[in-house]
């Protein structure tokens, strides 16, 4: 379990809160982005061209930091191994959006069952510790919450009408 408790958690900085609310809005654009490219080409040419286009925009990035001043290298620790298969389950998941958001689900439903899941499997993480997280057990409001985030998804995809 955490060494943090409930009442001495640290609270994030506004600007956080409002850097993880953007992410959710790129990842809208990403997921409805590779849903268009899945559409046109299927899902694997989707992964193929998010993973492209995001290499060369990381070798550009690279590259540019190389022309500005340069500062004295600093020793890093080396990611554990398991750590570079976020690459494997980012291309997956891009398959399986790009597949899914060109469904009935549609790009709503897409991404509240993806939120769902990723709670999900969050508090399994948590409790279990894995990844090298701190072990952390879900409380009643962890599930609470899921519930209240899979209602939403069922909501979205079948309140139309």
């Amino acid at each position: 379990m955490s060494s943090l408790s409930s009442s001495s958690a640290l609270r994030p900085a506004p600007i956080h809160l409002l850097l993880a609310f953007a992410s959710g809005g790129l990842l809208t654009l990403m997921v409805d982005f590779n849903g268009l490219v899945g559409l046109h080409g299927g899902a694997m040419y989707s992964s193929w061209v998010a993973h492209g286009t995001g290499t060369v925009a990381a070798l550009i990035f690279l590259a540019l930091l190389r022309l500005g001043p340069r500062s004295k290298p600093t020793e890093k620790p080396h990611a554990p191994l398991w750590a570079y298969l976020g690459g494997v389950s980012g291309a997956v998941t891009v398959m399986l959006t790009s597949t899914t958001v060109n469904t009935p689900l549609a790009l709503s439903g897409t991404l509240a069952l993806g939120l769902a899941g990723q709670v999900l499997f969050s508090l399994a993480a948590d409790r279990w510790g894995l990844f090298g997280l701190p072990k952390r057990i879900p409380r009643l409001k962890d599930f609470a919450a899921l519930a209240l985030i899979f209602a939403g998804s069922m909501i979205i995809i079948f309140g139309q009408g």
